[in-house]
């Protein structure tokens, strides 16, 4: 299976329906709060169904006995990949590790790719370079056990020399060179990712919104695939 995973930005089991039936073979996506929270681990189990992979976006951020029960749950479902936040410790990711069990994928988010430097600075009051702050988080997230970070493609060369090949970096702000940059502040085209260390992106709006969702898709693939 491409590692090319599409955000199921929907809110509705109907729309998420509609727009996989389109697909005649199993594709990873990734089902986010807006469409988790609207319905619930029903939404996981429909997807699974169809055979597709999913990564299960929540960012969990509590305590870590609080996570790492949550993630007993997330496990009995089946995803393929799920994440937490890289700024609730190193001692809840490792809940977190021991919660979801061996075989799916744990991440932890470094900074959201909507963030920019003076953002946090100013929201976080971090007042190191978001490069150094992206690190050190990667850092605490391998330390903590966990398989790889969501980071932004331009922060992957970077991590994949710090930390190795196998560390996965799971890289969303990603546009075709053809698509609008939207609320995204730190993108890159699908080849352009791979070339720069991304183990896998995700893609939503060029994709879910398209005329031809599924030639929107093999598009970027074949993008993807170029940057060998």
């Amino acid at each position: 299976m491409h590692k090319v995973i599409v955000a199921l930005d929907f809110s509705s089991k109907e729309a998420v329906e509609t727009f996989l039936n389109k697909f005649e073979t199993p594709i990873y996506v990734k089902v986010g709060m807006e469409l988790y929270y609207q319905e619930g681990p029903a939404i996981v189990e429909l997807i699974k169904s169809k055979g597709h992979k999913i990564f299960l976006d929540l960012k969990l951020h509590d305590i870590p006995n609080t996570v790492e029960k949550a993630m007993r749950g997330l496990a009995k479902l089946g995803v393929d990949m799920t994440n937490v936040h890289a700024a609730g410790g190193i001692e809840m990711m490792k809940a977190a590790k021991k919660g979801l069990g061996e075989g799916p994928i744990l991440l932890a988010v470094t900074q959201l790719t909507s963030t920019s430097e003076a953002q946090m600075h100013h929201d976080q009051l971090i007042k190191v370079s978001l490069e150094e702050s992206v690190l050190n988080y990667a850092k605490c997230t391998q330390e903590a056990g966990l398989d790889g970070v969501v980071c932004s493609p331009l922060e992957a060369t970077m991590i994949k020399e710090a930390l190795g090949e196998d560390f996965y970096k799971v890289t969303p702000g990603i546009r075709p060179a053809s698509s609008e940059v939207g609320d995204q502040k730190r993108v890159t085209t699908p080849k352009q990712a791979r070339e720069i260390g991304s183990s896998y992106i995700v893609v939503g709006r060029p994709i879910t919104q398209a005329l031809d969702p599924v030639k929107a898709y093999n598009d970027i693939v074949n993008d993807w695939e170029a940057g060998k």
